[in-house]
């Protein structure tokens, strides 16, 4: 970002955080009716809870959306409805936990180890009315720009309500790097070169700039960032080297290896667990990450959209912290990536909602991927529509200050081996506790997340009633959402040294 371009956008966070929301009259239309809000919904990647400066990283540098969380809300207990991407996606557009629309891992996804892989839906059913079709319905233009994953052609944004699509794919990540030419089907290639995500903010911007009516828009900007292969622009990997010297973390280890995978296509592979924050490229797309949303942010301001903007930041799975490069730590979370625990689906949510959010509010109460359905069209003033977005809750109530919502409980369902070391299984959080059933031996695990979010201690067997009553629960939802649960593989075999997963789980 130019200098210029900062320091406008520093002005701009510092006036959010200066202006309480109830001091701004909301926007009125010629005709006297209210504006409704643009909503821009910005979903990162495999960005891991403690990936932001405002949620504790001490190496990666976010000030802008430092600056945003100041302007608005940050949740502290935010999470993702799977802890692997596609799921997630899909319940954001859906209101509903993935094992009810069926699509509970990754498309593209097959693995097995004690136990065959779960049957699952590989794409965004059509049956679905997404929460881009009831905006478009609402009256708002919808844009889809980035990251898809829900499927083949037949199975595109534009078969999901968005009236454009700029990106959005079966592609998982930009497998030829995020320097192009990329090979997408969606996006064009520019100049040689060009770095990905500065040019599906470009995209985004283009679309603010160049609206020519007094529609609201929606936003869908889904970043590829922060998903490997871990690259930036290498002015910016040599600050965070620099950085990394500066601060002697080059002179630590900061992998530690562990047990071997449980899944048959990584058996003869040993977990690494990453322990401290200190790569430089992952940090370095961290910065371009940051820069790039500030430019949003800009064009936002420059559109006279600023402060008629809903814009919500957030991330579809923990940070990748056990595998492939393990270029993050989610300390002082559990694991990341494809577990069950903390680190696989606690992540950062920072809400800013003009006339509706003060400058500066936390929120500790547990919010997760369905309540965006309702809560975005509550905001826009739109009719709910709980048959569709039947799993979740609306938090505008959070925003305006409420510090808790009606809820018995959250739940997670992944019945699936991923890549990164964790094992099938399920949960529910209910008020401060988290049970977790691992399916392939049947063992519960209790956590007091309050006091223990990084699930040091199970308290399994020392509450045995709450945790009976948890998995009691647990199973009834299940049944419920016919969750599919997975089987006993006959034909497995140990991997080389079968010694148990790291010991998460020791009472105290």
């Amino acid at each position: 970002m130019k200098r210029r371009e900062f320091l406008k956008t520093a002005a701009l966070g510092a006036a959010a955080m200066a202006t309480p929301a109830a001091a701004n009259a909301p926007a009125i239309v010629p005709g006297g009716s209210p504006r409704r809000p643009n909503i821009v919904l910005i979903l990162m990647d495999d960005l891991g809870w403690r990936d932001l400066s405002s949620y504790g990283s001490t190496f990666y540098e976010t000030p802008v959306l430092d600056r945003l969380a100041a302007g608005g809300m940050r949740f502290t207990d935010a999470y993702a409805a799977c802890p692997v991407c596609s799921p997630t996606r899909a319940s954001l557009l859906t209101g509903k936990y993935p094992a009810t629309v069926g699509l509970t891992n990754y498309i593209g996804g097959a693995s097995k180890g004690r136990l065959l892989d779960a049957p699952y839906t590989r794409y965004l059913p059509l049956e679905e009315r997404s929460l881009a079709t009831a905006l478009r319905d609402g009256g708002y233009h919808t844009w889809h720009v980035g990251k898809w994953h829900l499927g083949e052609a037949a199975f595109y944004p534009e078969k999901h309500g968005f009236d454009v699509n700029i990106g959005g794919c079966s592609l998982g990540w930009p497998a030829g790097g995020y320097f192009g030419p990329w090979d997408m089907p969606t996006l064009g290639d520019g100049p040689k070169g060009e770095y990905l995500t500065d040019r599906l903010t470009d995209e985004a911007i283009r679309l603010i700039r160049d609206k020519e009516d007094d529609r609201p828009f929606f936003l869908n900007l889904w970043h590829y960032s922060v998903h490997t292969p871990i690259q930036a622009p290498e002015n910016l990997v040599a600050k965070y080297r620099a950085k990394a010297e500066r601060l002697g973390l080059d002179q630590t280890n900061p992998l530690e290896e562990g047990e071997y995978f449980p899944c048959e296509h990584k058996r003869d592979k040993r977990v690494q667990r990453r322990r401290i924050q200190s790569h430089p490229a992952y940090a370095a797309m961290m910065e371009n990450v940051d820069t790039n949303i500030g430019r949003l942010l800009q064009a936002l301001a420059d559109a006279r959209q600023y402060d008629n903007t809903i814009v919500i930041f957030t991330s579809d799975n923990g940070g990748l912290a056990t595998a492939e490069g393990s270029p993050t730590c989610n300390s002082p979370l559990q694991e990341g990536k494809g577990w069950m625990y903390e680190g696989g689906t606690r992540v950062p949510l920072i809400v800013r909602a003009p006339r509706v959010t003060a400058s500066g509010g936390v929120c500790h109460e547990p919010v997760t991927s369905p309540d965006f359905y309702p809560t975005l069209l509550a905001l826009a003033g739109l009719p709910a529509q709980p048959r569709q977005h039947a799993d979740g809750v609306d938090f505008s109530p959070l925003l305006r200050g409420a510090t808790a919502l009606e809820r018995e409980a959250i739940y997670w369902h992944y019945p699936h081996y991923g890549n990164q070391g964790g094992t099938p299984g399920c949960s529910v959080r209910m008020g401060d506790y988290k049970l977790i059933e691992f399916y392939e031996d049947g063992r519960l695990e209790l956590y007091h997340l309050r006091e223990d979010p990084g699930e040091a201690h199970n308290l399994a067997a020392i509450q045995p009633e709450r945790a009976r009553r948890m998995h009691a629960l647990l199973a009834g939802w299940r049944a419920r959402v016919e969750a599919k649960i997975p089987q006993p593989n006959p034909d497995y075999a140990a991997p080389p040294d079968d010694r148990p997963a790291a010991n998460h789980g020791s009472a105290p």
